[in-house]
């Protein structure tokens, strides 16, 4: 098993409808600390309204565990306590003992909260650079595939006024330009659906990965002290 699968198998990352569910009940249940009552900092970002629904996929988290592997820490971090976290699943005990019973072994490793939060954020800074990086591309394909389009939608317009202007032989030539300018027009909104959508996957999957890590952040606060 590979380091970004064996990521992923300590996160419970499901693609699909799934996942889509569960996103829109996190959306719909905003989360609280329960220490102090107040909105926990969130990295999430929002999803686009012009696409459909984002899926979390294997391709995009595959691309954030790999980021996350190329910039793994030395030593016992995060990672490995939540690999210790996942080992006690099965077994009987509530969710604060099991931090505590993971973190119990973790202080063998030299291990403090303190240093498992700042590795957890530091995986954070990560994926966010990994999505800013996300974004540059995306913008760079919008430009390569819209903005050309849009210009000659905007010329078309133009030519279709002029030619209305001319008298009636010129009538099959405005027909034709309309013709092209609705082609043009449906290309661009399908660019855009296609577009937005390769961002949705990306931001359902980024959300995927980071909710879990903030909510292990805000349980670390609470259980270890």
């Amino acid at each position: 098993m590979g380091f970004a699968d064996k990521l992923k198998s300590l996160f419970v990352i499901e693609d699909g409808p799934k996942a889509e569910k569960k996103t829109e009940e996190k959306v719909a249940k905003k989360k609280v600390s329960p220490a102090t009552g107040k909105k926990s900092h969130s990295v999430e970002v929002a999803e686009s309204s012009e696409g459909r629904k984002g899926q979390v996929t294997n391709k995009f988290i595959e691309i954030l565990f790999g980021s996350m592997e190329k910039h793994n820490l030395d030593g016992f971090d995060y990672l490995e306590f939540k690999e210790s976290l996942k080992s006690l699943e099965k077994m009987p005990m509530d969710e604060q003992t099991r931090y505590q019973s993971a973190f119990a072994m973790a202080k063998t490793m030299g291990a403090t909260p303190k240093k498992l939060m700042d590795a957890a954020a530091h995986y954070l800074k990560i994926l966010q650079q990994e999505e800013n990086k996300f974004e540059q591309a995306l913008q760079n394909q919008r430009n390569r595939q819209i903005g050309g389009r849009e210009k000659q939608v905007a010329d078309l317009e133009k030519g279709i006024l002029q030619r209305a202007e001319k008298i009636k032989t010129l009538t099959a030539e405005i027909e034709q330009a309309q013709k092209e300018l609705e082609a043009i027009k449906a290309e661009i909104s399908g660019a855009i659906v296609k577009v937005e959508t390769t961002k949705n996957d990306f931001i359902a999957s980024y959300n995927a990965v980071v909710t879990q890590i903030e909510q292990d952040v805000e349980k670390m606060k609470i259980f270890l002290k």
